[in-house]
């Protein structure tokens, strides 16, 4: 492929002064579903999707469920009338959490920067692996197999000069497949492209360019830039051009832990039963818990919040005497967050518990009580959690918590 002229007033995309980036964007496939399926073979052949049953959203749609119209984000309700033979498959968080956990791992045994931009998807600057792992395309290549190889689930890989770049090439590459756009390929890449199809143009600054006459990425690359500050403003109008060209200097940022873990649940029909409420808090504060002991953290701060029928919400907190890890403290203060609303028969739509300013749970100084046995909830809950993570989520739990959850399975009626 012939180089591409230089935009105006810069250099390619991705050059530097020192060597070009290499960026690597890796998407999981379809990612809770794929997950799903791993565990339930059963569905391979079925449209399918994860969500809430009787309202709530579609999060993750299998590939045949997607082929009748369902996509992420949309509604439960809609989607069942699209797909009324679709199976809904509840969320099960915590296995997800556990299966990202794995593939970050993994990630990091190619390079140490590595950004998390959700659950299933994160760049990874892999300049410097090369002279260790190989060229970019086989690196890309054994992410990939490895990810199918450890999980059994796929993930299509962009690898690109920049962030946004690498992004677009993965979201081309779709599904279970690899694009690489090297850097005298930038122009050829973006330029054919419609303007939509750029990272941050929205449906809104479609229009507007729509109306100016800029279809497609080329279009706008060779528009003055002095006529977009004008159309645009300044800012804007720099970022378009600047877009059009391929720029982006945006680094990757090396991961952080998590400031606070959450959980929360949407009830599948609103309620005024303070006993169902209480129960989904102690199931939600043993999913807090047990994250946070996935993570080796504990927590000061307790958090609940309580979404009403009318959407409005209310949120409280409190601070714990000892940063905890333990589902008994966790729920006792979350209930006492609950119960302090005073609320009178009010319809519940979906609870929360959050804990935030977490430590090392090395760090974690509690002072013994007089009367503490040796061993304590906290000690039989890391034994629980050895146990689950050998045979299941559901191998050790709660008696109070082994009713059907509010977010149950819902298969529609056979045929």
């Amino acid at each position: 492929m012939s180089a591409p002229a230089a935009p105006p007033g810069g250099h390619s995309a991705g050059a530097s002064a020192g060597s070009p980036s290499i960026i690597m964007h890796v998407d999981m496939d379809a990612f809770y579903a794929s997950v799903e399926q791993v565990r339930r073979p059963e569905l391979a052949d079925v449209p399918f999707w994860v969500g809430g049953a009787e309202r709530g959203v579609v999060l993750s749609a299998n590939y045949l469920a997607r082929s009748h119209g369902v996509s992420g984000g949309m509604p439960s309700g809609r989607a069942l009338r699209l797909c009324p033979r679709g199976v809904v498959v509840p969320p099960d968080f915590d296995h997800y959490a556990a299966v990202s956990a794995s593939v970050f791992a993994l990630f990091g045994t190619i390079t140490r920067k590595v950004e998390a931009a959700s659950i299933d998807e994160a760049f990874l600057d892999i300049g410097g692996s090369r002279r260790r792992l190989g060229p970019p395309r086989l690196i890309g290549e054994m992410v990939r197999a490895k990810v199918f190889d450890e999980q059994s689930i796929t993930c299509s890989v962009g690898i690109a000069p920049s962030k946004m770049l690498a992004k677009m090439a993965s979201t081309r590459a779709k599904p279970d497949g690899l694009l690489l756009i090297g850097a005298e390929e930038v122009v050829a890449f973006l330029h054919p492209l419609p303007v939509e199809q750029l990272i941050g143009v929205g449906p809104v600054m479609t229009e507007r360019l729509h109306r100016l006459g800029l279809k497609t990425v080329g279009h706008l690359a060779h528009t003055p830039l002095a006529t977009l500050r004008r159309a645009f403003g300044d800012r804007t109008g720099q970022w378009l051009s600047e877009l059009a060209w391929g720029r982006d200097d945006d680094p990757v940022i090396e991961q952080v832990p998590e400031q606070s873990i959450g959980a929360q649940t949407t009830f599948p029909r609103d309620t005024d039963d303070p006993g169902l409420v209480r129960t989904e808090l102690l199931r939600l504060s043993s999913r807090v818990a047990t994250r946070l002991r996935g993570a080796g953290a504990c927590g000061r701060t307790v958090t609940v919040d309580v979404r009403f029928a009318d959407f409005t919400t209310l949120t409280r907190s409190s601070g714990l005497g000892e940063p905890s890890d333990v589902t008994d403290e966790i729920y006792a203060r979350s209930c006492r967050l609950f119960e302090a609303l005073g609320l009178q028969r009010a319809r519940v739509r979906r609870v929360g518990v959050r804990v935030s300013r977490l430590v090392p749970s090395g760090s974690a100084y509690r002072q013994p009580t007089l009367d503490e046995p040796e061993r304590g909830m906290r000690e039989a809950e890391l034994a629980a959690d050895s146990v689950i993570a050998k045979f299941g989520p559901r191998a050790v739990q709660r008696a109070s918590l082994t009713a059907k959850p509010v977010d149950a399975p819902f298969l529609p009626p056979a045929p």
